[in-house]
């Protein structure tokens, strides 16, 4: 077993935690010292990715070009890229990426919209750029036909596909069937993994994945990410240590990292229950704001609609299906004459989150 990469996306993924709004010194600071302590790859921008801003999905405070710019300048060692889902991101955003010397894109897609990512593959390495496709939801699929979209994105030209617990609810066993299921189709493919820690598996499961092959892991300063946050940076690298694993990331500079510039961001306390109903639900936070919308109008828990919702579809909460599992819910406690307004104890951001 040989050292992983580290896909540090603490710029990337930990700014949905602040609303979007890493500046561009934020991102030459913090560039700059994980540059330092020799993360081969960084990830910057909006948490959505490309085009994101211009399309309303979340203003972010900078410009993708003034994101760009701060990450050419301040990375000197490392790579550098940024994540695009296309239809959200264009192939401008590739061609403004390349004049800023953008060295990784990273294509984020479910499995049933890959066709928009073969473009994007064929533009990206055509600029030299290292390119990643992040089959997002992979849970929604058996490990048999992720492996064969995985086979495909490489047939074309990925240089590497991604496992993602985008909801935090995949259990070890589970991402270990995927990646191996992957290196089966296809051995020579590089796997990597992007985990969020709703179960409290983040960490868990970078190592089920690195066990079972993989050699990206994405990971975030203190955890910083979307929903319960992602595998945290200082936690993987010290298990990477305590399993005699030699990296050249001293683990005590990271963690002076997290404390001096992302610790002081947090406002999270304890446990959220949402978070962990919706790991355990297999639920992404992206649609939230419809969950909130429709338990506040028919006043029923969103704990409990999540749940309902899922047990229809881990992939898709669209505002009908929502709305009618919601009139049901209200239906059963109106039977069982009692009910509990819990769904007043929630808030969301307004924001869109994906």
């Amino acid at each position: 077993m040989k050292y992983p990469k580290i896909l540090e996306c603490t710029l990337r993924d930990g700014s949905y935690e602040i609303d979007f709004q890493f500046s561009k010194n934020d991102t030459v600071g913090i560039c700059s010292a994980l540059d330092y302590c020799g993360f081969e790859l960084i990830e910057v921008g909006h948490g959505v990715g490309l085009g994101a801003s211009e399309r309303g999905i979340g203003v972010a405070l900078e410009t993708d070009e003034i994101y760009m710019k701060a990450a050419s300048e301040s990375v000197k060692k490392g790579n550098w890229g940024m994540f695009a889902i296309p239809g959200i991101a264009n192939l401008e955003h590739l061609a403004l990426a390349e004049d800023h010397g953008m060295d990784f894109v990273r294509l984020g897609s479910t499995i049933s919209d890959f066709k928009k990512c073969e473009k994007f593959i064929s533009s990206a390495k055509n600029k030299s750029m290292l390119t990643y496709v992040n089959f997002m939801k992979s849970y929604t699929v058996s490990p048999s036909k992720l492996a064969k979209a995985a086979k495909a994105a490489f047939e074309i030209g990925a240089d590497a596909v991604y496992v993602v617990d985008s909801a935090g609810g995949m259990l070890p066993q589970e991402v270990t069937e995927y990646v191996q299921a992957i290196l089966a189709e296809c051995p020579s493919l590089t796997v990597g993994f992007h985990g969020h820690n709703n179960l409290g598996l983040g960490v868990g499961n970078a190592l089920a994945a690195i066990n079972a092959g993989a050699e990206i892991i994405d990971s975030s300063l203190q955890g910083f990410g979307r929903s319960a946050g992602n595998t945290s940076t200082e936690q993987i690298i010290g298990c990477l240590a305590r399993m005699g694993l030699e990296g050249k990331i001293d683990p005590i500079q990271v963690m002076d990292l997290g404390e001096e510039l992302i610790k002081p961001l947090i406002n999270k306390n304890g446990l959220s229950s949402i978070d962990t109903i919706s790991g355990m639900s297999l639920f992404h936070s992206s649609y939230m704001p419809i969950i909130f919308e429709m338990s506040q109008k028919y006043k029923v828990d969103p704990r409990h609609l999540i749940i309902s919702v899922c047990k229809e579809d881990t992939c898709n909460a669209p505002e009908e299906m929502v709305e009618r599992h919601a009139i049901e819910l209200l239906k059963i406690q109106k039977a069982k004459g009692h009910w509990k307004p819990s769904y007043k104890n929630y808030h969301v951001n307004e924001q869109v989150i994906l």
